[in-house]
Order: C-alpha cells, then structure tokens, then sequence
C-alpha cells in the first residue's frame, strides 16, 4: 500500500487534537485505526511513530499508542516557550505586515467570534490557532514556525486537559489588541500583549479537573462534535482503552 493512509491517520489525529475532540491520555489502538482508515497495521505504526515524533503520541512498550498526557509542569513550560517564540515571531511580523495582513487576521476573528457565539468549540479553537500561526508565517522564520505548530498543538492539548473551571471568556478579545498593535506598527504595545494574552490563558488553567472522558474513536477523528472542554467529566479514563 502507499504512503496516503498514514497521511490521513496523522491529518486526522492532529486534526482531531485541535479541535479537542481527541484528548490527552486517548489510547491510539492499532487494530481499530487499520480498520477505521483500511489499511494493515504497519501503515499505522508508521503513522504513530510519525505522531510520536511531532510530540503528541506517546509510544508504550506492550502498552500501545496514547495522546501525551501534559503534566501541569509541562504545561508551564509549553506556554514559557510559547511566550519566548512568540515574542520573536511577533518582533519579526510587525516590520513586515501589510494591510491585507490586519484584513486577513480581522477576518480570522470575527470568524472565531461567530464559532464562539454558536458554540462551536472545534471551530473556534481552529480558528484561535490559525491566527497564532499566521502570525508566524508572517515573521518569515519558517524554523520558528516549524516550532510554534508543535507548542500550539501541544497548548490544545493543555487547554482541554486543564480548563478554566468558570470557564470564563473575559480575554476572548486578546487578538483584536494584538492585530491593533499591528497595524499601528507599535512593536512595544504589541509584545506586551502577545505576552500578556499567552499568560491569561496559563493563568486559567485548573490543574484540580481529571482527564476529560471521551466517545468513539471513530467520533473523535471522524469529527463528531465535542461537548467542549467542561463536558462530563465524570466517565473517568476509560478514553479508548477497549478500541
């Protein structure tokens, strides 16, 4: 078989990763993803092990493949990086943004203003990572890029493992801030509240909540809505254990 079942394998967990509809400590089972993507099993290491190499598939000795589980450690230190990173991305994209830029990302928040209007928490988390990593296109450091695709995954992971407990939305609109900074050409307005933003969201994380449960493993890569980060989390660790 070629290569074109383990691209969507990967397509489909990172996806489903994104979105929060795959969380953190999910097991990944060999046979119900070659069936799920009819393919045979050795399609689908390869598709783990490429997982496991973007840092967000743990591979278990007799154990299997699991969705890495972010200690409350590691999540202080993915958002440490993220300020780091994104501080430089957005020095580098001040000096090189055009109008249809401050267009393009306005555009991109009114859409995740709507997603969240409605409810849409698989869309409006895509959006909300979109428009970190036009940002870092925009810097023009492909390296840096490379860098902040894996943290803003990983921070996915973090946000639906660990969400606010009032789940409040007082910082939702932290990008307008960030795009009228921009615009402004104010680099000194605007890495502060790049900073400022990467904390507010650190700052909401309740490390106190168990794991969120999950559904089917073909409802979760397939795209099943989620009941969003603060569903029932009463349904324990069961994840995928039985796929």
């Amino acid at each position: 078989m070629d290569a074109q079942p383990e691209s969507q394998i990967v397509d489909a967990v990172l996806n489903a990763i994104s979105e929060q509809r795959l969380p953190a400590g999910a097991k990944l089972g060999e046979q119900a993803l070659s069936e799920l993507f009819n393919c045979n099993r050795a399609n689908v290491r390869r598709a783990l092990a490429s997982l496991a190499a973007k840092q967000v598939v743990e591979l278990r000795p007799n154990r299997g493949a699991f969705v890495v589980t972010p200690s409350a450690q590691e999540a202080r230190e993915v958002f440490q990086a993220r300020r780091a990173i994104e501080r430089t991305i957005a020095r580098q994209a001040v000096a090189r943004v055009s109008d249809e830029d401050v267009a393009y990302l306005r555009a991109n928040i009114a859409a995740e203003a709507e997603a969240r209007a409605r409810r849409d928490k698989p869309t409006e988390l895509r959006l909300s990572q979109q428009f970190h990593m036009y940002l870092a296109r925009l810097s023009g450091n492909r390296v840096l890029e490379r860098f902040l695709a894996e943290l803003t995954m990983r921070s996915t992971l973090i946000l639906g493992m660990y969400p606010s407990a009032a789940h409040s939305c007082a910082h939702c609109d932290d990008h307008v801030g960030i795009v009228d900074a921009l615009m402004a050409r104010d680099e000194e307005l605007l890495l502060r509240l790049t900073d400022d933003h990467l904390r507010h969201l650190e700052a909401g994380l309740n490390f106190d909540l168990p794991p969120v449960s999950s559904v089917s493993l073909k409802d979760q890569l397939i795209g099943a809505p989620a009941e969003g980060a603060g569903g029932n989390r009463k349904a324990g660790r069961q994840n995928l254990r039985n796929a």
